[in-house]
């Protein structure tokens, strides 16, 4: 079950959900809306290796926006910082950047109930296009459990991404044992 506007604004005044900064008018009727944070990761290699920590370039969006080029893989995050303590925050692309050809991967917009961080965006688009510090990229939405957590993801020992940054998180695939 999705939590709906009002719900979500009962959770945000019981401290179950956190949003920071929060704008009333980025809330929409069952969701959240994201910002695109200050900073870009790309890869310096064509060639990423899944067992090593692959080397990164950072970038800052400038005033007068960045642009995204096809066949490049950006990390951007997100000006939000989110908790959510008792429910599953599910972050997907929105419609207005995906009809400029800005695709956020939704295979990483599944979170967990702990999650306490900015969020890391895979950015890919279709054709080049400048985006701008601040601007939407995505939404954020939050599903109701049943059932009770043990350990959220916050207190986990094997969670890889939960030191706060205001920057985007790199692939830790390289701490696993494989």
């Amino acid at each position: 079950m999705i939590l709906t506007r009002s719900r979500i604004l009962d959770e945000i005044s019981k401290k179950t959900i956190l949003i920071e900064p929060f704008r009333e008018e980025c809330l929409g009727p069952n969701s959240y809306d994201l910002h695109l944070g200050r900073y870009l990761l790309t890869y310096t290699q064509r060639m990423l290796d899944a067992r090593i920590k692959n080397e990164m370039e950072e970038m800052t969006i400038p005033p007068d926006g960045f642009i995204l080029f096809p066949g490049i893989l950006y990390l951007g995050v997100t000006e939000e910082y989110i908790e959510s303590h008792n429910h599953v925050p599910f972050l997907e692309g929105i419609t207005s950047a995906a009809r400029l050809g800005i695709y956020v991967n939704p295979c990483s917009g599944k979170g967990s109930i702990g999650h306490c961080n900015t969020w890391t965006l895979e950015i890919n688009t279709i054709h080049p296009v400048r985006v701008y510090h601040g601007m939407p990229i995505a939404q954020i939405l939050f599903f109701k459990t049943e059932g009770e957590v043990d350990t959220p993801y916050s207190k986990l020992k094997t969670a890889k991404y939960n030191a706060r940054s205001i920057k985007p998180l790199e692939s830790m695939m390289w701490k696993n044992k494989f």
